[in-house]
């Protein structure tokens, strides 16, 4: 009897394993074709000295060794990735959960507020930092003439080494829109009742926020600084554009410029891959890069995650 079951069972496993396997197989397909394809050839790139059109020679660890011992700029662009990994994304955060609890609170006029902090998000990269970059111009710019008429100090911004960063920094607060919306959708999720039981309790404003809003947002704040700190990993766009916009040069057709003006201030990560691979076509530099980028996300990734019990209630 034993003996007759056993085939049965087994083969009923196998079929559940099939179906299973048929149910996860669109995953697996797009998991390997987009991710797990695309990482095996970067790794395999990066040994090679390949130019995308000869075909690809072994050079062992000489990208490697050129893209972290004489490549002047990569020291540069991974701090300046860095910082903005650490400010940027910290502010973003701070800023978009202010933003969100000041108008769940607001009781008159809410929806034109959120129009007005939603926009920016939808403004086009290129143009919102082209428009910065004028606004902040220390000799055209109002910024600067406001500043100066209040005997403020008047920054060079996007031209001065020392205060390109904050520059970045504001443009990205500026559009903190989607942030906002999350944060409000949270928000507006906490249970009223806990509220009430706090301030019988004689809670106040920030011991509330402390013990009733935090833990109740905090998987939301969570998914806000990891995909923040993935975003901004691939910042690309706006500091490439203010670098060229601040210099002067707009960049004609055909014309070839170092990216990071002023002083390799606005040099970040991805711009050295698209700089190394499809300007200057070694692609397997780029590939070192790339590989640098995917390392440092997911070493910030693991480590945010590790530390989800400081953002997580102990419920969750």
């Amino acid at each position: 009897m034993t003996a007759a079951v056993h085939p049965l069972l087994k083969a009923k496993r196998r079929k559940s394993a099939l179906r299973t396997l048929a149910f996860l197989s669109p995953w697996i397909i797009g998991f390997s074709v987009f991710f797990l394809y695309p990482l095996a050839s970067t790794v395999y790139f990066s040994f090679m000295h390949y130019n995308g059109i000869n075909p690809p020679t072994w050079s062992g660890g000489k990208n490697w060794s050129y893209v972290f011992k004489d490549y002047p700029f990569f020291w540069p662009a991974l701090r300046n990735t860095l910082w903005l990994v650490i400010v940027m994304v910290t502010l973003r955060v701070v800023f978009g959960l202010g933003v969100g609890m000041l108008i769940t609170k607001i009781k008159t006029g809410a929806g034109f507020f959120r129009t007005a902090f939603y926009l920016p998000y939808l403004a086009p990269p290129v143009a919102a930092t082209m428009a910065f970059v004028f606004l902040l111009n220390p000799g055209t710019g109002p910024v600067n003439h406001i500043l100066g008429d209040l005997g403020l100090p008047t920054p060079g911004w996007f031209t001065d080494p020392h205060w390109s960063k904050p520059a970045l920094t504001m443009l990205a607060v500026w559009g903190v829109g989607d942030l906002m919306v999350i944060f409000m959708a949270s928000l507006l999720d906490v249970p009223k009742e806990q509220y009430e039981a706090a301030e019988l309790d004689g809670a106040g404003a920030w011991h509330r926020f402390r013990y009733v809003t935090l833990p109740n947002i905090s998987p939301i704040v969570m998914f806000a600084v990891v995909t923040g700190v993935i975003q901004t990993m691939q910042y690309y766009t706006q500091p490439l554009v203010a670098g060229k916009v601040a210099s002067g040069i707009i960049g004609n057709s055909g014309q070839q410029i170092e990216p990071g003006y002023p002083d390799k201030s606005t040099l970040t990560l991805p711009q050295l891959v698209y700089n190394l691979g499809f300007q200057r076509f070694d692609y397997g530099s780029a590939c070192v890069i790339a590989l640098v980028l995917f390392v440092l996300s997911m070493a910030f990734t693991a480590l945010l995650l590790r530390r989800r019990n400081g953002f997580l209630s102990a419920e969750d």
